[in-house]
């Protein structure tokens, strides 16, 4: 997940930078020690999915600071304060976290938010469809409409047989969602719909979307399980 800090307390932020980088599922735009700024960052960016948030600043206090953002993503405030908590609670923050912070009670609250973006992309039921978040909008995907899916660094693209949609989430997870009646992994970034497969080679995937050839790579440790899984008449 991407994420900013914004806290005037420079040792506070130093030591929420150093906790973010031991933790492998963040990943750190910037570091604000002006509300002001970070709101402008919010504003021109939508990939920011996480924001640690002090409240007692000079320029801006934290709560008019969320009051100001018309889409606020994840909150996890960190405040010296615990009078503070309830209020933080009405704006729907994740997480209210009391300075000093140990790394363990700092890794809670980022599963928390982890398991909210889990949520994001989910099976929903034997229906065959899942949601993805695009934006600030889930948007419904009927699963036979996915033509593929790549792993991009920290993200996955969805790719269907109309629109693509960025999804922060990673390739080992969404491969345990995808149903393996219809989708199989052809190598360690692409996972296919098995009913768009035309063509099959020693090192590609020829995929068919009813217009258009997409070719995919096809690993070697995939190859097998490929062809195990689909119909194969050979003499």
């Amino acid at each position: 997940m991407n994420c900013i800090i914004v806290d005037d307390d420079k040792v506070s932020g130093k030591v929420l930078e150093g906790y973010i980088k031991k933790n492998t599922s963040l990943t750190l735009i910037g570091s604000f020690d002006s509300p002001l700024e970070a709101r402008n960052l919010l504003t021109n960016r939508n990939d920011i999915e996480l924001v640690f948030l002090d409240i007692m600043m000079p320029e801006m206090d934290g709560f008019d600071f969320l009051a100001s953002l018309e889409s606020p993503p994840n909150i996890i405030v960190t405040s010296s304060e615990e009078g503070f908590a309830a209020r933080a609670y009405d704006f729907n923050v994740a997480d209210y976290l009391i300075k000093p912070i140990s790394y363990g009670r700092f890794c809670k609250a980022v599963d928390k938010v982890s398991r909210y973006f889990a949520g994001n992309v989910k099976d929903v039921n034997e229906n065959k469809e899942v949601f993805v978040k695009s934006g600030n909008t889930l948007v419904k995907l009927i699963l036979k409409d996915i033509v593929y899916i790549e792993a991009l660094e920290n993200y996955i693209m969805i790719n269907t047989q109309t629109d693509r949609y960025t999804v922060h989430f990673t390739m080992k997870a969404i491969s345990e969602l995808m149903p393996s009646s219809l989708f199989v992994r052809t190598h360690r970034s692409f996972i296919v719909n098995k009913s768009m497969i035309k063509t099959i080679t020693d090192s590609s995937v020829d995929l068919y979307n009813g217009s258009t050839i997409i070719n995919i790579p096809l690993g070697k440790s995939f190859r097998n399980d490929l062809l195990n899984d689909i119909n194969l008449m050979v003499k």
